[in-house]
């Protein structure tokens, strides 16, 4: 993780400089731009994420058994309770959003709720929670900051250009523009590859840390495989209207497909299983073969 985000770092270090020398106008009000919308994104995230899913905020009364199991992990984890919400589908899919744990929600799909069995949610929410705890709704608009900018940049590289750019201050050099645009591209590749990993990681400290919470990883284990299971039994019509939460849910809705790891927001399952599997053990609950 720390090597992960120290390459992040360094790629927009260059990137930062290349800008810095051959893109002379309008630099810091883009910047200023792309920087409030990362703000407005980070301070709004719960309410987007929530939007975007239809999650309805629920009260105690609605659903007392889900808030009393949100209740119990929270005093366990030692966290301030989030909003609690139920997503009206049959998809079988939890998420956590939020800048901060006195600012964050966690939802589960009225299909998550039916199809698994209560230990089996306890161990889905406690992985949610410990995606509040760990701040990664900030951790990951922090570091898609440069992806943002690098994306804006190629827009207006490729505009610049069929517009007639200017060469750099070199007269004999490349067009300013076509360099601003070689390295926004080759930035935004190779942050988006980033950006995944990290994302990966994210995935791996959250089963860990509902294992911690919950003390039985195998019930988030068993939790994983029904939710892989069903999902390939959702019809795509409804898999695709909840396709842009991916990032955010437990398990991907396009788990179906097949593509390579390195553009995956979540490791494999098997990968999943088998590091808390690992776990189990050290925790003296070895999983029976």
């Amino acid at each position: 993780m720390f090597l992960t985000m120290f390459l992040l770092g360094a790629l927009y270090v260059v990137f930062f400089v290349v800008l810095v020398q051959y893109f002379q106008l309008g630099f810091v009000p883009m910047i200023l731009l792309l920087g409030g919308l990362a703000f407005l994104q980070y301070y709004t995230s719960d309410k987007i994420a929530l939007a975007a899913s239809g999650a309805k905020v629920v009260t105690p009364e609605q659903a007392p058994e889900l808030h009393a199991m949100v209740d119990r992990l929270c005093a366990m984890s030692d966290l301030p309770k989030p909003r609690v919400a139920l997503i009206p589908t049959d998809v079988p899919n939890a998420f956590a959003t939020g800048r901060s744990p006195k600012h964050s929600a966690v939802a589960v799909t009225e299909g998550l709720w039916r199809r698994l069995e209560p230990r089996e949610v306890e161990g889905v929410l406690a992985h949610e929670l410990s995606h509040i705890a760990n701040r990664d709704v900030a951790v990951m608009t922090i570091a898609s900051f440069f992806a943002m900018l690098a994306a804006f940049l190629m827009r207006m590289g490729l505009w610049t250009g069929m517009m007639g750019g200017g060469r750099s201050r070199d007269s004999g050099g490349a067009p300013a523009f076509l360099i601003v645009l070689v390295v926004s591209l080759v930035t935004y590749v190779l942050s988006y590859i980033l950006i995944l990993m990290i994302s990966r990681y994210r995935e791996y400290a959250a089963d860990r840390g509902a294992a911690v919470i919950t003390g039985a990883p195998e019930y988030l284990m068993s939790a994983l495989q029904k939710i892989a299971s069903d999902m390939t039994r959702i019809p795509q019509r409804d898999l695709r209207q909840l396709e842009g939460m991916n990032a955010f849910f437990i398990i991907p809705t396009n788990v179906k497909r097949t593509v390579g790891e390195l553009f995956m927001t979540h490791p494999p399952l098997e990968k999943r299983l088998a590091r808390l599997a690992e776990i189990s053990a050290e925790m003296g609950r070895p999983i029976a073969a």
